[in-house]
């Protein structure tokens, strides 16, 4: 029976550390991400605005707010999946170098290689931006 009750109460643990885990990802990546869409849209909006009509065709409109808002998408995306691929080898590294401290340059190498995909994300962004037309 006390087996049964420790047993439950580590996996109660896990659940509480795990969701404690998911709140602060939340508080740390969601919000800030949607305030700066937010901003990137009333941004796009001001600049859609002021300018004249008589230096932009209409047509434009629409495909300059896509594109600013791809290339965001393609930053904000490739930016969270890197996080997330640096958080993994950084805590499994962490712990491999904690038995074996020889395997401290393989876990840099895979740390780098998780930030390389920030990096693709912000050249996507990089060309979108290119394509776009001069204002």
């Amino acid at each position: 029976m006390k087996q049964k009750k420790q047993n439950s109460r580590k996996i109660l643990k896990q659940i509480a550390r795990n969701r404690k885990f998911f709140i602060s990802l939340f508080a740390a990546v969601v919000i800030p991400s949607l305030a700066a869409a937010l901003f990137s849209v009333q941004m796009i909006a001001a600049a859609t605005t002021k300018v004249p009509v008589q230096q932009i065709p209409a047509e434009f409109y629409g495909q300059y707010g896509v594109g600013l808002l791809a290339a965001g998408v393609a930053v904000a995306g490739s930016c969270l999946g890197a996080g997330i691929a640096i958080y993994g080898a950084a805590s499994a590294g962490a712990a491999a170098i904690a038995e074996r401290p020889e395997t401290s340059v393989w876990i840099l190498i895979l740390a780098g290689l998780g930030e390389g995909v920030a990096i693709y994300g912000l050249l996507i962004a990089i060309l979108i931006l290119g394509k776009l037309p001069a204002v």
